[in-house]
């Protein structure tokens, strides 16, 4: 079974509504954005960050226009120096390469002590577009349901001001 095919189960398992757009693979959110013109939805970055140490680990979600000042975040957050995540660690604690990042990675093993930080912003928001753990599709779901879906992982997850 393929990674998209275990985040539609688990959706579809939890009663969780969701549209699904292919599209060709997509590496950044900008590039994303190119095929996001006709879907319904609030475009995001997702951004897994880790600490100076590399002992903590952070999936960052925040509105796609927002720009991402990670020495500002540090302050939110409320650790120390953070930098973007090897694809290595990407891999280990998510189960995705770069260019697939979402909460769906979540569902992987590693990702356990993965903290969620969610911009307080996307609250008013109708639906999030994710990848669903690809770079060739995206998936919309309502934040009701992003948070539901959040409820069942072990991970904090944290609404912050960014």
């Amino acid at each position: 079974m393929s990674d998209a095919q275990q985040v539609y189960r688990m959706l579809e398992a939890l009663g969780i509504e969701h549209e699904v757009y292919e599209h060709p693979p997509v590496f950044t959110a900008d590039d994303a954005a190119a095929h996001w013109g006709a879907v319904r939805g609030t475009p995001v970055k997702n951004l897994f960050l880790r600490n100076k140490k590399g002992d903590r680990h952070y999936l960052v979600i925040l509105d796609i226009g927002k720009a991402a000042d990670l020495r500002q975040l540090v302050k939110i957050i409320g650790d120390d120096r953070l930098s973007f995540g090897s694809p290595d660690r990407l891999l280990a604690h998510l189960g995705v390469t770069p260019g697939s990042v979402s909460p769906f990675g979540l569902i992987h093993e590693g990702a356990k002590t993965v903290e969620v930080i969610l911009d307080e912003a996307l609250r008013g928001a109708d639906r999030l577009i994710f990848h669903p753990n690809i770079n060739t599709a995206s998936v919309t779901i309502s934040v009701p349901d992003l948070e539901r879906f959040l409820a069942t992982r072990p991970n904090r997850v944290r609404w912050l001001r960014l």
